[in-house]
């Protein structure tokens, strides 16, 4: 019987099934133990609402606070670096002697330090367009019929425009003469971020030029009236020199005298000028 190839047959397969039935037990065994300690570990910890273990709560908390804090301390440096640049730029430009006016990609006046306000004669001309401050200022020396036209390149972004000289009349009827410089603000991709106009005061040297012009054209003049004098002089002493007629020649000597006498208004005259000049100078 034992021989039967049939009963070896269903002996192995008995064998197998109670080998198979021993390990599954087994394993059933161990997996049950351990997800039994799994369960008590888990318990023992307590759980934050969301499910998370208190500690790690904690610790997520506590990490976030730190970030904030970093962040805050971060933001005030930042605060401090720009209020401390701001106070520097404010300082230079309060303490310089031409006039500085920053305007904004829409034209309004954003900036403008106490010279440009003293030269443009405004108390706060902040807001205010370019055409609104110098309506009444004209272009000299300069191509462009408008001060917009002279102006466009910077307006735009294009180039930095130099030597506009602008004949200015300020609100309280103040004349000058100021030479005018724009130059664009640039942001890092190039977008136009506004306009500076630089401005400085060239009254003073307007009016010297305009003095040494006008005593070149009077010393011209008196070297002119004096050759003229000086000629009519010379003839009046020759003809006094060959005449034997003593009534002619007393006419002659009161011509001469008279025409040294108007030689000498002429010289006092331009001298007096010279001196007035060089006191006001």
């Amino acid at each position: 019987m034992l021989m039967n190839p049939m009963v070896m047959r269903l002996i192995m397969l008995m064998l197998v099934a109670a080998a198979a039935f021993v390990v599954g037990a087994v394993a059933i065994r161990r997996m049950r133990k351990s997800m039994v300690t799994d369960t008590e570990s888990f318990s023992q910890s307590p759980l934050a609402p969301e499910g998370l273990p208190i500690h790690s709560y904690h610790a997520v908390i506590q990490q976030l606070k730190q970030q904030k804090h970093e962040l805050t301390a971060t933001q005030q440096a930042d605060r401090r670096k720009a209020k401390a640049s701001d106070s520097i730029s404010s300082t230079v430009l309060a303490n310089l002697s031409c006039g500085v006016l920053f305007f904004n990609a829409s034209g309004l006046v954003r900036q403008a330090n106490s010279t440009a306000r003293q030269l443009l004669g405004f108390a706060s001309p902040v807001g205010m367009r370019a055409n609104e401050l110098f309506r009444t200022a004209t272009v000299t020396d300069n191509s462009a019929a408008t001060i917009d036209e002279a102006i466009a390149p910077a307006v735009h972004g294009k180039s930095v425009v130099r030597g506009v000289v602008l004949d200015y009349v300020s609100p309280d009827g103040a004349q000058r003469v100021l030479d005018l410089t724009v130059s664009p603000v640039l942001a890092e991709d190039a977008s136009l971020m506004g306009t500076t106009f630089v401005l400085t005061d060239r009254t003073e040297i307007a009016r010297i030029r305009h003095d040494q012009e006008t005593q070149k054209e009077l010393s011209a003049e008196m070297a002119l009236g004096l050759r003229s004098s000086l000629t009519t002089i010379a003839g009046y002493a020759q003809q006094l020199a060959s005449s034997r007629d003593p009534e002619l020649a007393r006419q002659l000597a009161d011509d001469i005298a008279r025409e040294s006498a108007q030689l000498d208004r002429t010289i006092g005259r331009f001298l007096a000028g010279a001196k007035a000049a060089t006191t006001s100078s």
